[in-house]
């Protein structure tokens, strides 16, 4: 059965780097530490890696609830901790009562050192306090280079990652009908507005599927999609239930509170 059909294009080079891991570990029987992956990334992996019982996969982001994680592909019998994940979890504090930072700000910071998105994982603002998770090597150069974020000057200092601070994600999952499975037509259902605004959103790149901009009103969804609309928030496609005698699809869709 060819594994490809099962997986969007742009998909491929992904999946061709995972086989690549999986067939690695096989051979040397050596673990295979991977960056951040993003929950979808995490989702591929653990379909193409399922329930093989030589190679076992592991993730862990530093939490119970952290949304980024690192994959570790080990053979069966290793026994696996969460140090083996090789996290970091610095902690700033800053003025809030007289600058206001937010998630956006603290990416940017970070990415104008240099530093790859899929180098770290979670990231905590709020209360004056800034967190995030990274990989350990990485740690040092962040903490020399990363001195401040918009106007607050920060000085970073590593924390025990039982220190975190993290938010659980509250999904409100509903079923809904669509007239397809086109990016505009779900989206009209599951942020209730027009055909034309979704339509509208989309080709203002407004609209995230598994963390990468659509501007195709025609893409269509499949399960277990991830999407994010600017200024309305973010949603997965749960589940695809079939179509009614209609034609019409019936889908249970999940909207962040």
């Amino acid at each position: 059965m060819d594994i490809y059909q099962h997986f969007r294009r742009d998909e491929q080079p992904f999946l061709d780097q995972v086989l690549s891991w999986k067939e690695q570990v096989e051979k040397t029987y050596q673990e295979k530490l991977t960056d951040f992956l993003d929950p979808r990334e995490q989702q591929i992996m653990d379909t193409l890696i399922g329930t093989n019982h030589e190679v076992l996969l592991h993730v862990f982001g530093g939490g119970i609830h952290t949304e980024r994680k690192r994959a570790l592909l080990a053979p069966f019998y290793e026994e696996i901790t969460d140090d083996d994940f090789g996290l970091t979890l610095m902690q700033a504090s800053y003025q809030d009562k007289f600058i206001s930072l937010t998630h956006r700000d603290v990416m940017g910071a970070f990415l104008s050192l240099g530093i790859k998105r899929k180098k770290f994982g979670d990231i905590y603002v709020g209360n004056g306090i800034v967190q995030i998770v990274m990989a350990d090597e990485i740690a040092p150069f962040v903490r020399a280079n990363l001195t401040a974020i918009k106007k607050a000057k920060i000085k970073l200092e590593e924390k025990p990652m039982s220190q975190l601070l993290e938010i659980e994600r509250n999904w409100v999952a509903s079923d809904k009908t669509v007239s397809s499975l086109r990016l505009d037509a779900v989206l009209k259902e599951i942020y209730n507005v027009s055909r034309k605004d979704a339509a509208d959103l989309i080709t203002k790149s407004f609209v995230k599927v598994n963390y990468k901009v659509v501007e195709d009103t025609a893409f269509i969804l499949q399960e277990g999609d991830l999407i994010s609309v600017r200024g309305k928030g973010r949603s997965k496609l749960n589940g695809i239930n079939g179509q009614s005698k209609k034609g019409k699809w019936k889908i249970q869709a999940a909207i962040l509170k």
